[in-house]
C-alpha cells in the first residue's frame, strides 16, 4: 500500500506540471489571437464569440445580479442622505415659517395700532393686555387704560388684525374688556359680499356662532364678516372674522384676531350721535310750538 501510494505521488507531480503549461499554452494562445490585427483571425474572433457568449448568460447572470445590487445599494445610500438633507432644511424652513409668521402679526399689530384710521371721525387710546379672567364661564382681559384716559362703557377694543371685543367694566387706570367669546357677547355683523345681516353670539369657544342670518344660503364659507354698527354698538366696517361651516352644519366665525398673543389693545372713541330721549321721537321728530290760530284770526 506505502508503495502504490508513492507512486501516484510520483506522477501526480509531473502530471500537475504538465496540465499547467497546456493552460500556459493555451490562454498565450488566446491571448495571440485576440492580439493579431488580421481579417480571417478577426472572423474566428466573431465566430468564437456567436458562439460562446449566448450560451455563458448562466454564468454571467450572478455577476450582472450582483452589479445591480450594488448599484441599487449605492442609489438607497444616495437618496437617504438626500431625504435626510430635505428633512433638516424642512425643519430649518418651518422654524423660518414660523418666525416670520410671529413678525408680520406683530408688525400689522403695531401698524395698524400706530397708524391705521378706520373712520375720520374715530380716535383710539391704546393700552397694553394686562392679565386676563381664566375663568371658563368668562372671557376677558384686563387693560391699562381706564376712566382718566377717556374710555367709556361698550367701546370696541381691537388688536391690529380685527376686532376683540367691547369694554365692560371699568376703573380709573383700567378697564375690562369682554371678549367676542365670551357667552354673554353679541354683535350685529354684516356678511360681505351678500350683504347679509347676522349676530354674532359668543359661546365660550374660539369660534363664535353666527346666527339669525337674513339669508343662510347667500352665505358661503370664507365670506368676510364685519361690524354692521346697527343699534350703535361698534362703529360700523370693523373687520370680525371669516366664516367657516363646522362639523355640524353650523355657520361659525374664524376670528381675525389674534387671541392667542393679544399684547396691545387700540379702544376706539364712538364719535358722538344723536341722543334720544324720548321713544316717539323715533316716529315723530319733535316741533316746535303750534301756532295761534286764534291770534292770528283775530289779527286778520
Amino acid at each position: 500500500m506505502a508503495s502504490d501510494r508513492g507512486q501516484s505521488e510520483d506522477f501526480s507531480g509531473p502530471l500537475k506540471r504538465l496540465l499547467l503549461g497546456v493552460l500556459l499554452l493555451c490562454l498565450l494562445g488566446l491571448f495571440l489571437v485576440w492580439r493579431i490585427d488580421s481579417p480571417r483571425v478577426e472572423r474566428f474572433r466573431a465566430q468564437v464569440v456567436d458562439r460562446v457568449v449566448p450560451r455563458m448568460d448562466w454564468a454571467m447572470a450572478p455577476v450582472t445580479g450582483a452589479v445591480k445590487v450594488l448599484r441599487d445599494f449605492q442609489s438607497y445610500q444616495r437618496m437617504y442622505q438626500q431625504n435626510q438633507d430635505l428633512r433638516r432644511e424642512l425643519q430649518q424652513m418651518k422654524a423660518w415659517k414660523e418666525a416670520a409668521l410671529q413678525l408680520e402679526q406683530e408688525n400689522a399689530r403695531l401698524l395698524d395700532l400706530n397708524k391705521v384710521q378706520l373712520d375720520p371721525r374715530l380716535t383710539y387710546v391704546t393700552g397694553v393686555v394686562m392679565a386676563d379672567s381664566g375663568s371658563p364661564f368668562r372671557q376677558s382681559v384686563l387693560i391699562n387704560v381706564g376712566g382718566r384716559d377717556g374710555i367709556m362703557e361698550g367701546w370696541a377694543a381691537m388688536d391690529g388684525l380685527g376686532l376683540v371685543g367691547r369694554i365692560s367694566g371699568l376703573g380709573r387706570s383700567t378697564a375690562r374688556v369682554i371678549l367676542l367669546t365670551d357667552t354673554s357677547s353679541r354683535i350685529p355683523v354684516t356678511v360681505q359680499p351678500s350683504g347679509q345681516r347676522a349676530l354674532l353670539i359668543g359661546d365660550n369657544s374660539l369660534a363664535p356662532l353666527l346666527d339669525f342670518v337674513e339669508a343662510p344660503d347667500q352665505v358661503r364659507p370664507g365670506d368676510r364678516v364685519l361690524t354692521s354698527g346697527d343699534g350703535g354698538v361698534f362703529p360700523a366696517g370693523l373687520v370680525v372674522g371669516q366664516v367657516f361651516a363646522d362639523p355640524g352644519g353650523r355657520m361659525r366665525l374664524r376670528i381675525a384676531a389674534d387671541y392667542e398673543r393679544l399684547e396691545f389693545l387700540r379702544v376706539l372713541r364712538s364719535f358722538a350721535r344723536e341722543r334720544i330721549d324720548d321713544p316717539g321721537d323715533l316716529i315723530v321728530p319733535p316741533q316746535g310750538p303750534a301756532p295761534d290760530i286764534t291770534a292770528e284770526a283775530g289779527d286778520g
